[in-house]
């Protein structure tokens, strides 16, 4: 399918852990599975789940301080409790807890009023259906025999696990219906075969329900974009592609996690990602109530202040130099003809950039406007000179990362 507009334009978007999980603070489902807690002490936690201060609105506006496009919520997780009355179940927010309301619909109403796209995370594992662990998939690298999440072998019954099928791709259905996402993020593909998933005929149905719809790399079939997490990749995935990264360590919330990454940090893989021509997803885990932790806002808002300053840099752009022309990320306009220099260090006397055939025009600071000197040495028929750039003096520092715009007379050859 042709990738929407939209998503191809997008720099930043939210990605929101939020289920049960936060009651207690621990990790969301795998706690459970890998008996960090036990499944009683983690499924009473559905006792605690309140979204008293549950209010969409302010996270909309959050989201859109911090400079993002799009958000992603998780609908359903691991643990099989869904975010909204979801068909064929009555593990939900709306039945199970005294939330006792629909979570979902309140999102995308809150994220559309400010212009954000939709995004909706759905696992195809459910560790909580009684017929999802009715099947193997010898074929994964990472077949554990974990009672949640496959059949003994040889206990396989075929006729409990299409049901289950059925059942999923009767939620994955209604949620296209209800609340017509922008984006599905698929998660838990390992745990079974594209044919045991049904993959195929779901992808098929979701873009039947609405064709425009943004499909994650997680449903293999129908993958519109690569999701690589948590690390940085050293070359760029083929294809358009999401860094999935958390604020702290955790996805959900969890009150021991103090190890949030600073606004430095956070602005430095978002400029690595833009600059490989990636999009960075950034995750927040709200308290059970609905809260987000102050942290994470303060991270949120300074990488959205260092994007709001350099706008230019940002949106619009496309992926810059390839690795060794200039020590830092680099981002281009659409055009070609406007380069920016990402610099994490404070540059000493000079910037300098190799590779560049088109004659430069002007150099100055985003966010100032400073216009700074510049020569070429070198360079011998076909081998371009190095281009030098007098270094921004303290004014133009930003204290995260100074970019330096780099005007071109033609759109830039390298």
């Amino acid at each position: 399918m042709t990738m929407q507009p939209w998503f191809a334009e997008a720099k930043l978007g939210i990605f929101i852990h939020y289920g049960i999980y936060a009651v207690d603070g621990v990790a969301e489902s795998w706690s459970f599975r890998n008996g960090d807690v036990s499944h009683e002490a983690y499924m009473c936690q559905l006792d605690g789940f309140t979204a008293q201060n549950y209010d969409p609105r302010s996270w909309a506006d959050l989201f859109v301080r911090a400079g993002a496009q799009y958000a992603v919520l998780t609908a359903k997780h691991h643990d099989g409790v869904s975010l909204w009355d979801a068909p064929r179940s009555e593990l939900d927010v709306v039945h199970a807890t005294p939330a006792k309301r629909d979570l979902i619909g309140p999102y995308a109403d809150a994220m559309r009023e400010r212009g954000l796209k939709v995004g909706l995370y759905f696992s195809h594992p459910d560790w909580n259906h009684p017929d999802y662990a009715t099947a193997r998939n010898e074929g994964a690298s990472d077949v554990d025999d974990n009672r949640f999440s496959y059949a003994s072998e040889g206990a396989e019954d075929p006729a409990r696990w299409a049901r289950f099928r059925d059942d999923y791709h009767a939620q994955v259905a209604d949620l296209v219906t209800r609340y017509r996402p922008d984006l599905l993020w698929f998660d838990g593909e390992w745990e079974r075969t594209d044919e045991q998933w049904g993959a195929r005929q779901l992808g098929d149905e979701i873009l039947r329900l609405n064709p425009a719809t943004v499909l994650n790399g997680r449903i293999r079939t129908h993958a519109d974009y690569a999701t690589p997490e948590q690390s940085m990749p050293v070359v760029a995935p083929d294809g358009p592609w999401e860094l999935c990264l958390t604020v702290n360590d955790s996805w959900g919330y969890q009150g021991a996690d103090n190890n949030f990454k600073s606004v430095g940090q956070l602005v430095h893989y978002f400029a690595e990602t833009i600059g490989l021509g990636g999009k960075l997803l950034l995750d927040v885990g709200p308290r059970e109530d609905g809260t987000i932790p102050q942290e994470a806002v303060e991270r949120l808002e300074g990488l959205g202040a260092w994007i709001a300053k350099h706008a230019e840099a940002v949106g619009g752009t496309v992926a810059g130099l390839p690795a060794g022309l200039h020590y830092g990320p680099s981002t281009l306009s659409a055009d070609r003809s406007t380069l920016y220099l990402v610099c994490f260090d404070v540059p000493r006397e000079y910037v300098a950039v190799r590779g560049l055939r088109t004659p430069v025009k002007q150099v100055s600071v985003v966010g100032t406007g400073t216009t700074l000197a510049h020569r070429v040495t070198g360079g011998l028929g076909m081998h371009p000179g190095h281009l030098w750039i007098d270094a921004p003096q303290a004014g133009d520092l930003d204290p995260h990362a100074t970019v330096l715009k780099v005007e071109f007379e033609r759109a830039l050859e390298v």
